[in-house]
This record gives structure tokens, sequence and C-alpha cells, in this order.
């Protein structure tokens, strides 16, 4: 398989459900003459034309009103917002439109909308464009919510959200945009929603993450295993659908558990993990679940203080430490 970076895989993506479908379209601020803030859309305006690759206004409301309405039309429209804490000027399209359309119609108006772009937190965006805020989409029904954390599951991911007759809120961290690994390049790969995977095997505690959480667990892992500590990381993939079968699975294995993330604590995906597996796996735990989450502040613009308010890897070892203590 070719190795490419992630915000290629993205492309690859969509460039092959687009050359597949015909009512695929993409739409967003810049995606086509400009190619894109972070260069994902780069050369798909040549190659599909000004009908298929649609600059649109500066106007998130306006993205997701033409991305829902083609949607519910029959069309298959793939929404780039230039990040996500942008998309905040379009949550009543977003939550009272494109996720209740199918509920309130009773099934008959399908709403087949993928809205995409960089999220996540760090290089200096300060307290308007630095922002993890997946939960706010996770918590309101009607949507499936996509965190990949690798180029292949990026690429897997995005064709099998476009295939989807939902509406997808499929969140790229921007931190992760350089990385490159190994791609399918097999135009039928596709990832299923709703299935995570164990990125590392180990017997002594679970880590669950999501997106660059990940990462952070796999360096973690790495340095407890220096002092014979062996960590399970469970990738989540999905937040919704979210599979709690490989959690409890390895939490029944491990009996202890760290959640990860990068979002707020208060109110977060971690906090939900967490009830999960004290529901579903209670009898399991040896130590209480330990939390791993960004400050609960504003992003600020110094870089020393950016970096006191985004979780590491060296707090993830604390918190396996705690568990284990």
């Amino acid at each position: 398989m070719p190795k490419m970076r992630y915000q290629q895989a993205v492309r690859l993506a969509m460039t092959e459900e687009m050359e597949r479908d015909p009512n695929v379209f993409v739409c967003g601020e810049e995606v086509g003459q400009y190619q894109g803030t972070y260069r994902v859309t780069e050369g798909m305006l040549d190659k599909f034309g000004a009908k298929r690759v649609v600059d649109t206004p500066i106007s998130e409301i306006g993205i997701a009103g033409l991305a829902t309405g083609a949607a519910m039309a029959g069309l298959r429209p793939v929404a780039e917002f230039m990040t996500w804490s942008f998309a905040l000027e379009a949550m009543d399209q977003l939550v009272n439109h494109a996720a209740k359309i199918t509920y309130m119609s009773g099934g008959r108006i399908k709403c087949p909308v993928v809205f995409r772009g960089p999220a996540g937190v760090g290089t200096q965006l300060s307290a308007q464009h630095s922002q993890s805020m997946e939960s706010w989409y996770a918590h309101a029904p009607g949507f499936k919510v996509v965190m990949p954390y690798s180029p292949q599951d990026a690429k897997g991911l995005l064709k099998t959200a476009i295939r989807d007759d939902s509406p997808v809120i499929f969140m790229e961290h921007a931190g992760l945009y350089g990385i490159q690994d190994e791609v399918s390049d097999d135009p039928d790969f596709c990832v299923p929603f709703g299935q995570a995977i164990v990125r590392r095997e180990g017997k002594d505690c679970s880590l669950i993450s999501y997106s660059r959480g990940v990462q952070m667990c796999l360096k973690a892992a790495e340095t407890l295993s220096k002092d014979g500590i062996e960590c399970e990381v469970i990738d989540l993939r999905t937040l919704v659908p979210l599979d709690m079968d490989t959690v409890v699975k390895s939490v029944n294995k491990t009996h202890r558990a760290v959640v990860a993330q990068e979002e707020w604590k208060n109110v977060s995906i971690g906090s939900e993990i967490a009830a999960r597996i004290y529901e579903q796996a209670f009898d399991a735990m040896d130590a209480p679940i330990e939390r791993v989450a960004g400050a609960d502040v504003p992003m600020p613009y110094a870089k020393n203080l950016e970096r006191a308010a985004i979780p590491t890897d060296t707090d993830v070892v604390a918190a396996v430490k705690r568990t284990l203590a």
C-alpha cells in the first residue's frame, strides 16, 4: 500500500467517491481556487470543475444550509468548515435541521450529508479557533460522529460517511494532517462505523481515546513499557456509534482504565465513556477510572500557557500510575 499524509488520504477518499457517484460534490470556503486552507482539496477543482467543487461565501450557516438542502434533494454533499470552531455559526442548521429532518419527516426524507473539516486544539490558534467540540455533536440525536486517528482510517471512514444516508460529523485533527502511513488504494476500501480498534495489546491498564489522543496514549504506553507496565490502547474511531463492546472486553482483561481526550473534562466524551464502563463493567474494576483531559479554560494564545492547557502523554503516564498505586 502507498504511504501518504493524513490530508492526502482525506482527499483520496473524496476523489474516489466523486468518481464513483456523480451525486457527490464538495462545497465550502476556499475549497476550489485556493485548494483548501490545509490543501485538502488541492487539484480537485481542475479535476471535477466548479459545479462539483463549489466555492461558497464566508458563511457557515450558508454552507450548512446549502449542503443540508442538497442532501434532502438527493445529492451527497461533502461540506467543509474551515475549522469546526466556525461551525458554531451554523448550529441551528446543523442541529435543528440536518440532524432532525429524517425523524421529523417520518423517514421519508434522507439527509446524506458529510460535514468535515479540521478540529482539535493547539498550534497557537487561541480561544476562538482552538477547541475540541465533539461532545456537542455526539449529544445531538441524529448525527454520526467520526474522529479518525490514522491516515488509513481517515480514508476508509470518510468513504463510509459519504455513502451513509445519515448526516455525519467528520472531524479531522489539524495536528494529524502531516502524519504519514500506509493507505489502501482500493477504491472499495471502507472502514465500518462503530468498530473500535486495539492499537496496542496490554494486560495492566486500558487506555481509551480517539483522534490525536490515540497518539498521546501510544507514546504513554511506550514509556510505561520500560517500567514493565503493559497498557492496551483502544482507538474508538467513531464516537457515535460508540463501540463499548471492545472497551468492556479490554477492561475485563486489564481491570483498570484511563480515558484520554483533548477536549474539556466537564460534560465530555470521557465522562460518558467512564459512566458506561461503570454501568457495564463495574465488577471488573480494581481501581477508579482516571480521566485525562484539557484544562477547563478558554485556550490561551501564549505558547507556554497553551502547553499547560493541553494534556500530554506525561499526563497519561501519571494517570496510569495512579490506577496502579
